[in-house]
């Protein structure tokens, strides 16, 4: 098990595009993953229950990963968090 912490830097936060966003990229990895802000702890495997984190622009997270291929699938959901996940940061 590896995790990271980051911040989510889009604008409006982890609305509905980008959390199906994250959450296709998310699915499409072997690792079981978690999404930790503040007190909740979600599966990012679900666009629903991703949402219903209410993650806002500028909150830190911590994503875990644990499985065979956790350091290669940390980075990518870092990587795709970090870059906005193809949305404006400002």
């Amino acid at each position: 098990m590896i995790s990271q912490k980051t911040v989510v830097v889009n604008k409006s936060g982890l609305h509905l595009r980008p959390a199906a966003d994250l959450s296709k990229l998310a699915s499409s990895m072997s690792s079981e993953i978690t999404i930790v802000a503040g007190e909740k702890r979600v599966n990012p495997k679900s666009v629903l229950i991703l949402m219903s984190a209410a993650i806002t622009k500028g909150t830190e997270i911590e994503i875990i990963c644990e499985g065979e291929n956790e350091a290669e699938d940390l980075k990518r959901l870092v990587e795709a968090i970090e870059s906005g996940l193809g949305e404006g940061t400002e």
